[in-house]
């Protein structure tokens, strides 16, 4: 999986994440990338600068590594203000999607997921989406450090 920061016809920026450049590169020429404020889908590549490492690794300069998948294309911000207007059955039914397209794109490393997540940024492992658990510390340590990652609600997949 890959992040590309988006930039629309209008100006906005926004991120995208891909399963690799060559499917950055089909969707966006098929029209299938839509910009996440006004829906726009005259979009490109924005430009990106690399990101420079803090302490561990030897390596001077470190691209960005998602470790979340990409959401389904229903899962938007604007999607998410929609679905807040439709009251919360609307909103759980989205959350309940992005889990499914998290847990069918993305391997589980449980408890591991902060290790996993600098694994992966510092490139001692495989790129890849991956999700778990961590502790509001271990995420803060994870933001100090650069380390690219999402935190969702996780809820129920069925009402229960």
């Amino acid at each position: 999986m890959i992040l590309y920061e988006m930039k629309c016809g209008q100006g906005h920026t926004f991120d995208v994440w891909f399963r690799n450049a060559d499917a950055c590169e089909q969707q966006v020429a098929a029209g299938e990338v839509a910009c996440a404020v006004c829906g726009d889908r005259q979009v490109g590549k924005a430009p990106m600068a690399p990101r420079i490492a803090k302490g561990r690794g030897s390596r001077a300069e470190e691209a960005p590594v998602p470790v979340a998948p990409q959401p389904a294309p229903e899962v938007t911000p604007a999607a998410v203000a929609e679905a807040a207007a439709q009251g919360p059955a609307a909103v759980m039914s989205l959350l309940r999607e992005m889990r499914r397209q998290v847990e069918a794109n993305a391997t589980h490393v449980g408890d591991r997921f902060a290790e996993e997540a600098r694994r992966i940024h510092y490139g001692e492992a495989e790129a890849k989406a991956i999700y778990g658990e961590t502790t509001d510390e271990e995420a803060a340590e994870l933001e100090d450090e650069g380390v690219t990652f999402t935190r969702i609600p996780w809820v129920p997949k069925h009402d229960g």
